[in-house]
């Protein structure tokens, strides 16, 4: 028994070394790409690495604190929203309306964050769904400040096509990555413990002395945050936005099955779910144009089957076909 527990905990130790290996050099050649890469493929890996933010923003708030927040989304339209209408109605430049989307965020979690957090599971859910929709109807008849229907149409970027390209790939890598080293810190630190404590058993955690509403807010503030400056820079990026397009409760569907597939709770499961799931949408789009609906949602039900709690966990498992009959099993 004593030696069985000791190959397993040195498998993990290897698997960790493995991994940390493997994101270091896999963020070297991303930071290479624009060297070597078109800019079709840099627009392509933009929109990943807008998604991973987006994917491990859920992941603080959802697989760390325990709360489903499918409306988080509304933090990507508020960003938006607060680009297009500083740069268009105030001529602002570009990072300080990423700096003042970072505040709206912030203070709308801070407004709606301490009642609505008072609410658990599937009620909670509901009613960030509630948020959505309820500030999307806002922004759609602020016609004077937000164009309402019509929409925004923000200025173009300075710069040649391919500058703007590798410019954006950069903000968007930079944020990811700093979302993902926020995600570390925050799972070795005691603020993460927090947040897991939470997600364990709330009422214990209260019992133990943990202030669970602080912390609950704090997780979605950060979440709020880095979702409101992926809307920034997509509304920036596009030049266009709409309040049917940056409040699109599709962006948060995709955003969840990323964060589901990657693995919840982890540091890298849902870059590592952002990656899987847009690669194959492209390669389905390319190849598959008649059946690719159907060829990723065959995929994603295969892997949610094999490994239902997502690749990084199936990979620390240590990948065995008994240790796969077991998740179907499951």
């Amino acid at each position: 028994m004593t030696q069985k527990l000791g190959k397993q905990w040195d498998f993990a130790k290897v698997s960790q070394k493995a991994v940390l290996i493997s994101c270091m050099a896999a963020g070297i050649f991303l930071a290479l790409c624009p060297v070597f890469l078109s800019a079709y493929w840099l627009r392509i890996l933009a929109n990943i690495f807008m998604f991973a933010i987006l994917a491990q923003a859920i992941n603080i708030i959802t697989g760390y604190t325990g709360y489903p927040a499918f409306g988080n989304v509304v933090f990507f339209g508020l960003g938006a929203y607060s680009t297009g209408v500083l740069m268009v109605r105030l001529h602002a430049p570009f990072f300080v309306t990423v700096l003042a989307g970072i505040v709206v965020c912030l203070l709308f979690t801070l407004c709606f964050g301490i009642p609505v957090l008072r609410l658990k599971g599937h009620y909670f859910a509901i009613a960030t769904l509630g948020l959505n929709e309820a500030t999307r109807a806002i922004v759609d008849n602020l016609t004077e400040l937000t164009g309402a229907g019509m929409g925004l149409s923000l200025p173009l970027p300075p710069g040649e096509v391919g500058e703007n390209t590798r410019f954006f790939y950069f903000v968007l890598f930079g944020t990811m990555i700093l979302i993902i080293f926020v995600t570390y810190l925050l799972s070795i630190s005691r603020f993460g413990y927090a947040c897991r404590s939470i997600r364990a058993d709330e009422e214990a955690a209260k019992s133990m002395g943990i202030n669970t509403t602080k912390y609950k807010t704090m997780a979605w503030m950060i979440s709020a945050g880095f979702t409101g400056i992926a809307g920034s820079v997509y509304a920036y990026w596009m030049t266009y936005i709409e309040p049917s397009a940056v409040f699109d409760m599709t962006i948060a569907i995709k955003s969840f099955v990323m964060f589901l597939l990657g693995g919840a709770g982890t540091i890298i499961g849902p870059i590592v779910g952002a990656f899987f799931v847009e690669l194959l949408s492209t390669f389905a789009w390319s190849y598959l144009l008649n059946y690719h609906i159907g060829t990723l949602g065959l995929v994603i039900i295969l892997v949610v089957i094999f490994m239902p709690k997502g690749f990084i966990p199936f990979l620390y498992e240590r990948f065995s076909f008994p240790s796969i009959v077991k998740n179907v099993k499951e």
